[in-house]
């Protein structure tokens, strides 16, 4: 299996949403998409505004958190998300956490949403303790638990 993000690089409202896909490549030359993972529909994102969308994936570093049946990814203004992909044709999202607005804009480019949530990167140690960066909101240190609760 791979897992590919199609990264939201502009606001929702400048380009359509962006998926991230599960594809077969059992035969290299013939990649095939089985799946997209579930798009977070716990807030009405679109109407937040700014980024949303994949963003960063957790890739498995050694030493660090590892799983086949488990993806962390960044949504920006969706915060964090964990799915289960033990079933590639019906990955299920098992936790979200979406951190709350930031309290000032600290994302100083030119031409980029004030004050909305950017959630960008994504560390997972093999405790489950996770890192997530924001470029307005900051850091975040979160502890996946059993069950998939932050």
């Amino acid at each position: 299996m791979l897992i590919v993000a199609d990264e939201a690089v502009q606001d929702i409202d400048a380009e359509p949403f962006k998926h991230t896909w599960i594809f077969d490549i059992r035969s290299p030359d013939n990649p095939v998409s089985i799946a997209t993972l579930p798009i977070p529909a716990d807030q009405d994102y679109v109407a937040k505004g700014g980024h949303f969308g994949p963003h960063n994936l957790w890739e498995n570093r050694p030493g660090e958190f590892q799983s086949s049946d488990i993806i962390f990814a960044t949504y920006q203004n969706a915060g964090v998300r964990m799915f289960d992909i033990s079933n590639a044709f019906r990955p299920e999202e098992l936790a979200y956490f979406v951190p709350p607005p930031p309290a000032f804009k600290m994302d100083t480019r030119s031409g980029t949403s004030s004050q909305i949530l950017h959630t960008a990167d994504v560390f997972v140690q093999p405790d489950g303790r996770m890192y997530i960066t924001d470029f307005n909101a900051g850091l975040y240190i979160l502890q996946c638990e059993q069950g998939g609760r932050f």
